[in-house]
């Protein structure tokens, strides 16, 4: 019976991290691949863990163990009927609808019995052990964690890069079927154990109830790690790319600790941990505003590890007898619950920017602050600066969007926002998507508003290609992510443009902030929701050129960049049109990508790089790279194009990008 409930522990723990990146990476490219989606997920795996949590509570404290056997057999047996996990694409957004109840909506149809269920089955089958058995469970809490950070590390090594989505789903259910075998074996058991052996001593009657305020410290040291794990993961992906590979770092970091601090006392050593928390958390509060993530990434992973060892560690120290196990792990996930919904729902809806983080930190001084109080008389007032410290780089954090020159700043669930003012001497106006600078446009003389800026100047790969094609008469230009507009400059009478953008704040923006839009002398549309559901709804465009602009953090969102997609554009290209995919990047390297993706079609494909010389920099022209595929090898080997044109090297074992299959880890620079 011991072996019957670890392994059943080990397999649900596996399962339930397994599914996460799984189904998350099934619906990501229908929400625009927005970081938004995982911190989505991420509230609803809680809530769904902490139902499972209330679940398991319910039914140990009030159901005679035949009873609980039943109702559990049963509701495995009905989960079994939602398989495979694979989701309705009748979910897909047209636009206008609000992605985080869709999304919710989406996961509790596809995934939410059998993830309830698995939710429940660790503090269930502890609760069982602890009575038949008469032993303490605290190590099959260890085991459970171990389970889910195996599963978690397995994801983006062991099954993301070899095997496709669709089949990960199938596998899994698969699974899961045998999962819910073992769990039903020992439901019955153990329902039969408690009918047979009533007389066995239960250790789980020993030990006092915890009190009120236990309880309240329950609730904050796991809302706090739970907080930190999404605003780390957040500041994370808003600065490369909101990717499975980028969820799990944090993640595993974050059941590491509580790995370590269920399964060995000694692993938490309070004073050691205050001190390096001393030390994590005004580290952390000074990099908060850094763009270099071979700093940054390591910092914070670090930083997390170090925090939420201090709350899981706490945590374990107020760990109850037995008899109160069921109710100590509802107030962990109730916890989790709480700060999961601080930053995956609250922070979209009340903050302007990133600023979660900071206040997060903040919060974890405080509590250090409270821990410290009662030992050495030096530690709480090193924590009191520490807090005051928090505070200072939270508070400058925030104060940066009323900062002068800041016009306009927002945030949705698609990421934040904020356009700001530069000058004198020039006066120059900025659009940022998070740190990352997305267009911008040079204020003073109409003459000056008009012309095209950033990676979209004259001597960008951009400018060039439509220069060329001038020679085909009034242009049909399609774009991929409005930005500011900046491709609009380029229209001229009898030319027509056409933007997709999925984030209706960047069009508002573009339209109140920016003129780009309004001054173009071509017919200009934008077209709201998804680009690609949108481009594979409408009629057939006929685009001259079709420029692939939008991005998620710094790079291209990958349901962008399949050969489906591919299939996609070139059904809206006249014959012999051009793509022209934007890779300007510091951390993804997409050109062989879309050189395996064209070969595929019969395209020439080439890289056209300038470099943002003094005389650009001068006119607020950036350094750009654009990738240009064509089955027209004229326009691809125009001599006009000659100065930026390179030649894409192939990347040995690169796959071909498809809807089911794709890896970043491959393209990473």
């Amino acid at each position: 019976m011991p072996l019957l409930f670890a392994t059943t522990i080990f397999v649900s723990a596996f399962l339930l991290f397994l599914i996460q990146p799984l189904i998350a990476k099934q619906i990501l490219p229908w929400f625009g691949g927005s970081a938004g989606v995982w911190a989505t997920c991420l509230v609803f795996f809680q809530a769904a863990w902490m139902a499972g949590y209330l679940y398991a509570h319910a039914l140990v404290r009030y159901l005679a163990p035949r009873s609980q056997a039943l109702l559990h057999i049963g509701l495995l047996a009905a989960s079994c009927l939602a398989l495979p996990v694979i989701a309705d694409s009748s979910w897909k957004p047209r636009g206008g609808d609000d992605p985080v109840i869709q999304i919710i909506g989406l996961l509790a149809l596809t995934v939410g019995l059998p993830y309830f269920l698995l939710s429940s089955t660790g503090p269930l089958m502890q609760a069982w052990y602890a009575r038949c058995l008469a032993r303490v469970p605290w190590r099959l809490f260890a085991l459970s964690n171990l389970g889910s950070l195996l599963a978690l590390l397995a994801y983006p090594f062991a099954v993301e890069p070899w095997v496709t989505t669709l089949s990960q789903a199938w596998i899994w259910s698969g699974a899961y079927a045998v999962f819910a075998t073992l769990c039903a074996t020992a439901a019955w058991r153990a329902g039969r154990h408690a009918a047979a052996a009533p007389q066995i001593p239960a250790v789980e009657d020993a030990g006092p109830p915890p009190g009120a305020a236990t309880r309240v410290l329950w609730l904050l040291f796991a809302a706090t790690g739970s907080a930190l794990l999404l605003a780390v993961s957040n500041h994370i992906t808003q600065n490369v790319a909101s990717v499975p590979f980028l969820w799990i770092l944090p993640l595993s970091l974050y059941l590491l600790s509580f790995i370590l601090c269920f399964e060995r006392e000694r692993a938490y050593h309070r004073g050691l941990f205050l001190v390096l928390a001393a030390l994590t958390i005004p580290a952390m509060g000074w990099l908060l505003d850094a763009l270099e993530l071979k700093l940054v990434i390591p910092a914070c992973l670090l930083g997390l590890f170090i925090l939420c060892m201090f709350c899981h560690g706490e945590l374990a120290r107020l760990k109850p007898a037995p008899r109160h196990l069921t109710s100590f792990y509802l107030s962990l996930s109730a916890g989790g619950v709480l700060g999961g919904l601080a930053i995956g729902v609250g922070a979209p809806l009340l903050l302007s920017a990133y600023y979660e983080l900071g206040i997060v930190l903040a919060c974890c001084a405080l509590l250090a602050l409270f821990v410290s109080r009662r030992m050495r008389p030096w530690f709480p007032a090193v924590f009191t600066y520490v807090l005051i410290a928090a505070a200072w780089f939270s508070y400058g954090q925030i104060s940066a969007a009323h900062a002068p020159g800041v016009v306009a700043a927002t945030r949705n669930f698609y990421g934040a926002i904020c356009v700001r003012d530069y000058g004198p001497p020039a006066y120059i106006r900025t659009f940022r998507h998070g740190p990352i600078l997305h267009g911008g446009q040079l204020l003073g003389t109409p003459e000056a508003r008009r012309k095209p800026r950033t990676y979209y100047g004259p001597d960008s790969g951009l400018g060039q290609v439509i220069e060329v094609l001038r020679a085909r008469g009034p242009l049909h230009i399609g774009v991929v992510g409005l930005g500011v507009g900046t491709i609009a400059a380029w229209g001229r009478a009898g030319d027509r443009i056409r933007f997709y953008e999925l984030d209706p704040a960047v069009i508002a923006m573009a339209r109140r902030e920016f003129s780009y839009l309004q001054d173009s002398a071509a017919e200009v549309t934008t077209v709201p929701g998804d680009a690609r559901l949108s481009l594979e709804r409408e009629q057939v465009q006929q685009f001259d050129l079709l420029s692939i602009d939008a991005f998620s953090a710094d790079s291209i969102p990958v349901h962008l960049l399949t050969i489906e997609a591919l299939d996609i554009y070139l059904g809206h290209l006249k014959p012999g049109g051009v793509l022209l995919y934007h890779a300007t990047n510091r951390y993804l390297d997409i050109a062989p990508v879309v050189k395996q993706l064209a070969a595929q079609r019969g395209m020439q494909t080439a890289l056209l790089r300038s470099d943002g010389g003094k005389a650009a920099t001068a006119n607020f022209e950036n350094a750009s790279d654009w990738i240009i595929a064509s089955t027209d090898r004229a326009v691809v080997e125009a001599p006009a194009l000659a100065n930026l044109r390179e030649r894409i090297a192939a990347q040995a074992g690169l796959a071909l990008w498809t809807d089911d299959y794709n890896n970043l880890l491959q393209i990473l620079r």
